[in-house]
Parts: structure tokens; sequence; C-alpha cells
């Protein structure tokens, strides 16, 4: 079990270890090492059947990562699909009723599949599994999204789950415009700050089975061929129920096509945002106004990519990727792909082409782009899994080092063997499973292997690392969404505490900061998500640290 350090007030004592610094320029072994299969990670990913034909199949399936046993080792959920009636071939039925999969994280670099004895081996056609300690008892219950009706999964605290979806009604409507509820993934805020949590839960298309391209009967039907299905807003009532009152809230889009949700406070006005990455359609920002929203996608720079155009948006990633204080959005595409960078004012410039991603990403089919720190030199990095969807065509994985401006390179070999080989990847999460004080990451595909990727860091270049644990007030996992400040050295980088920051997928709650050559935090400064503010000053580095809302300075 990991053993982490308790910070109650605003200066906390240890041993400060001092490493020696070596840039990490073409590292002995690569990058990541592939160990999926010693880690005993034996998922198989099936999308109903032997045939790659629709829409349902080409948009895979998302990872889970969460200490779901509370044990302090992070713990990964794999989502899988099933045989479905009127949409699967035949053939396929040998899949009804696949389940997902939940890998128990030993302590020892192994993992071990325990969904049936967690209560977690849903076999719906699942996309994304949103972890959350909705009701504050210090564990975290899983909302999973679903092909079909959601389930939401209460923690019992005991390493098992229990079905609460008919007593909080987050199930969803059977349908949205005539056709099965197809949910991809939620995001949790309290928007209006009533202490009692909320969810925007994002739907994707009305996917018809029997539908054809009229002339092209033999090719997968584009997205918009189809009608949407609205994302729902479901507010928080007395007795830990859930309402639906996307109307009332300005939130209705009957015909929005969603593929990724994500929130901050993107105006720095005190009120959590939520900004809706859409399937060839125009991105939606919506701007928290205290009673409702405003769209404000277009007067905001994120509605459409360089070119003016809408285009297969996955997922909105956010983070600062070129170090000056303010949260810049990553939307991974199907073409390629698009940076806005915050400027400060409540705008966004499209930096993707001198960013350089605009090359590296073109013709990819990027679906999961995460933003993560993987050789802890402080800045931002980009992991991209990748693969077409119409057609069941393999590319190269993305592995992106920043320069720490904001403008990339491709690591190429360096990267490690997955990074030369190609597969069809979906979604993807970044994680320390071995809590060593590098990120990690774990991939799921669709292509004919199937097999889902456990990549070890192993940049091993003597860089100075801090986690993160964000604690409420009574010791409980802190909800999504609050920002963080930490200054080491003269340097300071602001982080957004958002697990869900890829397509379908739902990285390490813990906030990850790269040190680079400083082995010691000057300051910590904590805007949690109900507008109160913590300050902790002179942090040992290289550690772990759980920190508890309201035991910091003012």
């Amino acid at each position: 079990m990991l053993k982490f350090t308790e910070l109650t007030f605003f200066t906390c004592t240890g041993i400060c270890l001092t490493f020696v610094f070596t840039a990490c320029n073409r590292p002995e072994p690569a990058y990541f090492e592939d160990v999926t299969q010693e880690a005993g990670i034996d998922f198989k990913y099936n999308f109903g059947d032997y045939t790659y034909e629709n829409i349902l199949e080409s948009s895979g399936s998302g990872v889970t990562v969460f200490d779901y046993d509370g044990d302090g080792d992070q713990d990964i959920y794999l989502l899988n699909g099933t045989w479905l009636e009127g949409i699967s071939d035949s053939e396929g039925k040998i899949f009804e009723n696949t389940p997902d999969q939940l890998y128990r994280n030993n302590g020892d670099g192994t993992f071990t599949e325990v969904a049936r004895q967690a209560g977690l081996d849903d076999s719906h056609w699942s996309m994304a599994a949103a972890p959350v300690d909705y009701d504050g008892d210090g564990d975290l219950d899983l909302y999973l999204m679903n092909y079909g009706p959601n389930v939401f999964y209460q923690n019992n605290g005991n390493g098992t789950f229990q079905d609460a979806t008919a007593t909080m009604g987050l199930a969803g409507p059977d349908s949205l415009n005539g056709f099965v509820k197809w949910s991809v993934g939620a995001s949790f805020l309290d928007f209006d700050r009533d202490g009692a949590l909320d969810v925007m839960l994002g739907n994707f298309l009305a996917f018809d089975p029997a539908y054809r391209t009229p002339g092209q009967p033999d090719m997968m039907p584009h997205p918009n061929e189809y009608r949407g299905q609205a994302s729902l807003f479901y507010r928080q009532i007395p007795g830990g129920k859930f309402a639906d009152v996307t109307s009332q809230l300005g939130l209705f889009y009957p015909d929005s096509k969603c593929m990724g949700l994500n929130v901050f406070d993107f105006d720095a006005d005190g009120n959590p945002d939520i900004v809706q990455a859409n399937d060839h359609q125009a991105n939606f920002l919506f701007k928290n106004e205290g009673s409702a929203f405003a769209e404000t996608g277009r007067n905001s720079g994120i509605a459409v990519n360089d070119d003016g155009a809408p285009t297969g948006s996955m997922h909105p990633s956010l983070g600062d990727v070129d170090g000056d204080g303010l949260i810049d959005i990553l939307v991974s595409d199907l073409e390629h792909g698009a940076l806005y960078r915050n400027l400060g004012n409540g705008t966004f410039e499209n930096f993707t082409v001198q960013s350089g991603l605009k090359d590296f990403f073109n013709g990819k089919g990027s679906w999961a782009a995460i933003l993560f720190d993987f050789d802890n030199d402080g800045d931002l990095d980009i992991f991209s899994a990748n693969g077409a969807a119409e057609v069941l065509t393999e590319q190269y994985p993305l592995l992106l080092v920043n320069d720490g401006k904001g403008h990339f390179t491709d690591a190429g070999v360096e990267g490690g063997a997955y990074f030369v080989q190609k597969r069809s990847g979906r979604g993807a999460a970044c994680l320390d499973y071995d809590n060593d004080g590098d990120l990690d990451l774990v991939v799921s595909h669709v292509d004919l292997k199937a097999t889902a990727s456990l990549l070890r860091n192993q940049c091993n270049n003597g860089n100075h690392w801090l986690g993160l644990v964000l604690l409420s007030r009574n010791g409980s996992p802190a909800w999504p969404g609050s920002k963080v400040s930490v200054t080491a050295g003269g340097k300071t980088q602001v982080l957004i505490h958002q697990p869900g920051n890829a397509y379908l997928s739902y990285g390490d709650n813990r906030v990850h900061v790269g040190l680079g050559s400083r082995s010691k935090v000057d300051r910590i400064e904590v805007d949690w998500t109900d507008g109160s503010k913590d300050v902790f000053e002179n942090i040992v580095g290289d550690q772990y640290l759980k920190i508890r809302q309201g035991t910091g300075k003012k």
C-alpha cells in the first residue's frame, strides 16, 4: 500500500532528497516500455462481431483509472462492447453479454481482474465511466455511460459496488430523437455552488442500425447522415436524487453530437463553465452565468478549426501548454486537431499551426489525446491514440515533446516500440500505476488485435516531481475542477484537477507536477471549486501529498 504524508498546516516537514539532473536526451532504454503481458492485463475489446461496419463499432470504448478500493494504488477499468440484436452480425452472438473488466492493482506491478467480485461486470455496450465521490463518504463512486441505459454504481466502501441508478434518476431516457440513447461521457460540477454535485451528461447521435447511405450501401454512413442527441444536465435535488434541468439552464440542443465534455472556469469569474466537443458540428462553450448558461463557442474562438470548419472533434483536453498560467484547450479530431490558446480575456486563438501540431496530427485520426508531463520537466507533453473512423485503418500513435512554450516535436522511436507499430487506438488515460513519480499510459484499441496496452514510463532522467491528492474538508476525495498553482524555483505551473481529460477516458485523480531539477516546492495555491483558497509553503518534492481543504493559509 502506498504511504502518504498528510498535510494539515501550511508547512510540511520531511527529508530533502537531492538528485543530479540529467537531460532526457536519447534515453536508454526508450521513454516507454509495453508491460501489458507481464502486468497481467489480458483485456481484449470486442465490438459485437467480426466485421467493422457501423459507427457504433468504430467509436471504441474508454479507459477509467481510479482507486476503487482506497488502498493508494491506481486501478484500471476497461470498457467493452457486446453483441446486440439488430446491430451485430449473427456469428458474433458468442460476444453476447461481454462484461467490462476491472483490473485491481496488486501494488507490485501486476493486476488482477475483479469486475465480477466488485459488481462492475456490466454487460451493456459501454463507452465511458466517470469516477466521483458524489456523496462525500470517502470513496469513489462510478457513473457508467452506455449505448442504452446508464448505470450509477455506489461504492460500498469494501471493494464492492451497488447499482443505485433507480433511486438517483441517472439512467437517462430510453431514447432521444427516436433511437436508443447513446451516452459518451459526463462531467461533474456544482454549477450553482449550493454544495450539491450536479452532472452534465454528453450524448452522441441517433444511431439507426438499418440506415444505409444511398448509392453506397456498403460504406459506413457519415455522422452527418444521422440526427443528433441532446446532452443533458442533471441537477442534484434534496434526497440525493437528480432532476433533468437541461432546458431551464439553456443547454438543450436536440441535434448536437457530443463526443466529449470538460469543465473549467475559462473566464475566471468564479463559475465553472462547460466545453463540449461535437462531431462535425461547431464546438460549444457554455458560459456559466450563475442561474443559467450561454453558448459562446464562436465568440470565444473554439467553435471551429484553423480552416474555419467544424471537424470530427473528440474531446476537449485542458492544460497550460505554453506556461503563461492560462488554461488552453486541445481538441483531438479526425482532421489535424485544434489547439486553442487562452488569451486571458475570455477568448482563445487557434495555435495549431504555430505549435507544430497541425503537421503531426494531419491524417492520423486522433481520438484520445492527453496533455501530461511524462518527463517531469515542468511542461505538458502530448500522447495521441490514432486510427481511421470509417475503415479499420491503423495509424502510428504519437508522443510529442513540449519545449515549454507550446511548440512540439515528435519523440519518434525514442518513445519506444509501441510508437513504431500501427494500431487503431481509441480511449487512453495517464496514471502512475507503480507510484514511482512518473506518468504511465494505458490505451484501448479497436483493431482486430484488440488488446489494451499498458506502457510503463522509464524516462529515468533524475527530474523531480510532486503528486497532490486533493481532499475536501471532511477528508473525502475532492470534486473535480479545482485550480492548482505550484511555484518552485521562480517558476509557477497552473493545473486543473480534472481527470476526465481524454476521449471516453478518465485518468489518475491525483494532480501531477513535474519539477525538473527543483527538489522543493516554494508555494502551492489551491482555488477550490466552492470559491475558497488555501496556500501551502515549503514542500519537499518526490512524494504524494494529501492536501485537505481548509488546512492551509488563507
